[in-house]
Formats: structure tokens, sequence, C-alpha cells
């Protein structure tokens, strides 16, 4: 199976640590949020990985060379990343929805289980991963279902109707790459297609077919947008280090790293 990372964006809101490198490569305990993508994605099986890129392209081709080199790993440029959102990094990426894929936001750490659960569920054509918690707030990316196919996703959902929130992970097996990709080009011929996020597509598709959800909820995770996300992401990934989980195992992660690049 193929996976579409985009982290294409500079990371604004991250400013000043942004200024002169792409938010994906803040590191978090010790390495870049590139890093343990790409090492968890290697870890569960995943053979073709694709990064989508912009903002610091060369750094990140940097990295990935020279940790990934004869690896299956491999960037996309996107060109238009100072004037568009993601839904524009999606589109570059089209070509590469050819098969059975994951899509991943390029922001998102999480621990090995989830993308283990994710991986296990049942056989659907779009399939979005999400969490829930006690209260949501403007940032989320909101969810409401129907007994847990996927009614609408979207930040400005009234939060009395919420049953979750997408952590920025989809898979899409069988027909979903194709009607995905089919909605991704109409889509990018609208007006406002530069301003707007490739979950929009998501959210028109589930008015239209049965788009299935997947709950990690008590699995860790984070998303990170601001400083203190940092902080809080640093402390998640620090205790994947020191704990001992058992299956797919962070520590079993850091030690696959470890091995790749020598350490």
């Amino acid at each position: 199976m193929k996976a579409i990372i985009l982290s294409a964006g500079q990371g604004r809101r991250l400013l000043p640590l942004t200024a002169s490198l792409p938010k994906c490569l803040l590191k978090v305990a010790g390495r870049t949020i590139l890093e343990w993508q790409i090492d968890t994605l290697l870890q569960a099986g995943i053979d073709d990985i694709v990064v989508v890129t912009g903002y610091g392209s060369e750094k990140v081709d940097t990295l990935i060379s020279s940790q990934y080199g004869g690896m299956p790993v491999r960037t996309l440029y996107n060109h238009r990343y100072a004037t568009s959102d993601n839904l524009v990094s999606c589109w570059h990426a089209r070509h590469e929805m050819n098969g059975n894929f994951l899509l991943l936001n390029g922001d998102t750490l999480f621990e090995a289980s989830v993308l283990t659960m994710l991986l296990k569920c049942p056989d659907a054509p779009v399939t979005v991963t999400i969490n829930s918690k006690d209260s949501y707030d403007s940032d989320d990316m909101k969810v409401i279902l129907d007994h847990g196919n996927l009614v609408r996703i979207g930040k400005q959902l009234p939060t009395d109707q919420v049953h979750g929130e997408s952590i920025g992970l989809i898979r899409f097996l069988g027909d979903g790459p194709v009607i995905f990709r089919n909605a991704l080009e109409k889509a990018v011929k609208e007006p406002e297609s530069s301003n707007r996020w490739y979950l929009s597509v998501i959210d028109s598709l589930a008015s239209e077919m049965a788009v299935m959800t997947c709950s990690i909820t008590g699995l860790l995770w984070c998303e990170i947008d601001y400083p203190e996300d940092l902080k809080h992401a640093e402390n998640i990934m620090t205790a994947f280090i020191s704990l001992p989980h058992p299956g797919n195992s962070q520590a079993e992660l850091v030690h696959t790293h470890d091995s790749l690049h020598g350490h």
C-alpha cells in the first residue's frame, strides 16, 4: 500500500521556529516530525511513501536522501504551496492515487497502534480515522456520525451535534482512490479551491456515498499547529520511547529507526 503525506506548508503559526524550516522538519523527541511518520509507515509495511513538499522542499529532499536513500520514500513538489491550502496539495498528488493508499496530514503524530487499527478496520472505499473526547474547540476538525458512517466533517460544525474529530489520517481502498481523485479534479476547478481543505471534499462525498470511520479513541496522537503543541508532542513521543507497548510498539519503532539509520 502507498502513503501520501501532505507536508508542503510552512507552519506560520509556529513562527519563528519555521522561519527557515518547514513544519515537518521540526524536531520532536530527538527526530523530525517527518521521520516519526515515515518510520511508523515503514514499520507497518507501507511499501511506497510519497511526501508532498513545498516550503523548504530542498531541506526535505536532503533529509530523505540522507536518511532513507534506497528505501521506498520520495517527494513530490507542490509549486503552489505559498498560495493555496492542502486541497491543492492533494490535487498535485492525484496521479499517485492509482491504487489503495493512506493520506496523512504532515503535522499529525500517533503511536504505531493507531495505524495498525486503521489497517485492520473493515474494508471500505473511504475510511476516516477519528478520535472522541469530552469537548471540542473551533480548531478541531469535527465529525458528525450516523451509526459509524460519516455524515459531516468540518471545523464549523455545531459542537452539540459532534461525535468526534478527524486526526488527519484516511484510508482509500478499491474504488475509493478513483472516487476521491475525481472529486479532487472537480473541486479544484471551483473559484475558492485555493482556500479549501481536502477534507471539504470528503465532506461532500459523505452526502453521496457511505464514508466509514475508524475510532482510535484511547490511543495516543497529536496535531502540531502551535508552539504549545510541540511541548505536548514531546511529552507523548518521549512516553512512547520510554514505556513498553505490546504488539506494534513505539519501542519497536525506535529500534527500527535506529537500525535503519545505523545508530
